[in-house]
C-alpha cells in the first residue's frame, strides 16, 4: 500500500471515527468543550484529506500533462537534413557509450537521459512515478560515475564540443 494511500484510509478512519463519537456524544449530553474538540478533529481531517486529494489529481493532470508533451515531442518530424540526423544518431551512441563506460544502471540511464532532455527532477519523478528523493539520489550518483559537480556539468560533457 501506498504512503498516499495509506494516508488516506487513516485520515477516513479518523473522520469516521469523529463522526460517530460526535453522533454518541450528542445522545449522552456530552460537554460542549468536548465535542468543540471532536467536531474540530472532524473538520481537520476532512479539510487534510481534501487536500491530500487536490494534491493527488493535480499531480495526476502534471504527469498527464508531461506525457502529453513528451508524446507530442516524439511525434515531431525528425529533421530532413543528413547531416543533422547524423549528427543527433552520433550523440545518441555516445551517450549510450558513455554511460555504459560510467556503469550506469537502467533507471540511471532513463534518468540521465530525461535530465539531459531539461526535465526537473520533479517531473521525471511524476513521469517515472518514483519519489522526488530517489530521483535526486539517483542524479547525484549519476553525477558521481560521470565526475561532474551537477546537472549543468553534465550537460556540459556531452555538448561542450559541439558549441
Amino acid at each position: 500500500m501506498s504512503r498516499d494511500s495509506l494516508t488516506i484510509t487513516l485520515l477516513l478512519l479518523v473522520i469516521v471515527a469523529s463522526g460517530a463519537d460526535i453522533t454518541s456524544d450528542l445522545g449522552q449530553g456530552a460537554s460542549p468543550l468536548h465535542l468543540a474538540q471532536e467536531g474540530l478533529l472532524l473538520t481537520l481531517a476532512t479539510a487534510l484529506l481534501g487536500w491530500i486529494l487536490l494534491s493527488l489529481r493535480r499531480q495526476q493532470q502534471q504527469i498527464q500533462r508531461l506525457t502529453r508533451e513528451l508524446d507530442e515531442a516524439r511525434q515531431l518530424p525528425l529533421p530532413q537534413d543528413e547531416m543533422l540526423l547524423d549528427a543527433r544518431h552520433r550523440l545518441a551512441d555516445l551517450m549510450a557509450k558513455q554511460f555504459q563506460i560510467w556503469g550506469l544502471s537502467q533507471s540511471e540511464k532513463e534518468v540521465g537521459q530525461l535530465l539531459l532532455k531539461g526535465l526537473s527532477l520533479k517531473e521525471i519523478s511524476l513521469l517515472r512515478g518514483t519519489a522526488e528523493k530517489t530521483i535526486r539520489q539517483q542524479a547525484s550518483a549519476i553525477y558521481k560515475k560521470a565526475g561532474v559537480s551537477g546537472r549543468h556539468g553534465f550537460a556540459a560533457w556531452f555538448i561542450e564540443d559541439f558549441l
